[in-house]
């Protein structure tokens, strides 16, 4: 019997609700083992079909949690069970779901490089890496919003209308995805787009793409089949971008 049988055999959770908990678990402990959490930063979540959020609790450490141990609420933060407390940050979760109906997986991490860059002042948004161009456009940043109180999520709420990828000042990033792998993605996405250019600020001058050659590599998203939100063809950020 596979773990999540039992798992809806012990609980009485219908399979999707324990096939969510166990991948957000498992979301969590490479998220720690890649350096993007540590202690008891950051929160997981992801939607239910009945609108539900299930999500990674207050205080606790995300690589080492097992799926009782998570949370259950509405799209109101309300408890949905008896069972453990939400993050503290349930609201970034909140706002993305309730601005983004196509999501159904958000991750709030601290990336190192990408939290860095903010202290910096370093713009994420700046097209340098095509792959990034082609698929996301860039990485907008938030003005900081005071962990813990709406002030944060209000912060994002502009920005994850139209990016699925977003830096918090002096915080950290949110990723929005289709599924868990798909925000977990975004998030290695971010941290690696990170990490080049702090390599690359370090060594000298980073220079953008030209416009054109910009304007060529957007060109081939349709080719591609690519439809994702993309913050260089909307300005997401830059005052132009809603969704």
């Amino acid at each position: 019997m596979s773990s999540v049988e039992e798992l809806i055999q012990s609980r009485g959770w219908s399979d999707e609700e324990a096939r969510l908990r166990s991948a957000i678990c498992e979301i969590g402990r490479l998220c720690y083992q890649r350096n993007y959490i540590v202690g008891a930063d950051g929160n997981i979540s992801a939607r239910l079909a009945d609108g539900t959020l299930i999500i990674t609790p207050a205080g606790a450490m995300k690589g080492f949690l097992a799926p009782e141990q998570l949370a259950h609420v509405d799209l109101q933060g309300r408890p949905v069970d008896l069972g453990p407390k939400a993050s503290t940050e349930v609201g970034i979760h909140l706002v993305s779901y309730r601005e983004r109906p196509d999501v159904r997986a958000v991750l709030h991490c601290h990336p190192p490089h990408a939290v860095a860059l903010t202290l910096a002042g370093i713009d994420m948004q700046i097209p340098v890496i095509p792959e990034i161009i082609v698929t996301i456009g860039g990485i907008p940043t938030a003005p900081f919003g005071t962990p813990g109180t709406d002030e944060l999520a209000a912060s994002i709420r502009d920005i994850v209308r139209c990016s699925d990828t977003v830096v918090m000042q002096n915080h950290g990033s949110v990723t929005l995805g289709a599924n868990l792998l798909d925000a977990y993605k975004k998030l290695d996405m971010l941290e690696h787009t990170a990490k080049i250019l702090w390599i690359a600020n370090c060594i000298g001058t980073v220079k953008p793409l030209p416009a054109d050659a910009v304007q060529k590599l957007l060109g081939t998203r349709t080719e591609l089949g690519i439809r994702t939100l993309n913050t260089l063809e909307n300005q997401c950020g830059r005052g132009g971008g809603s969704r």
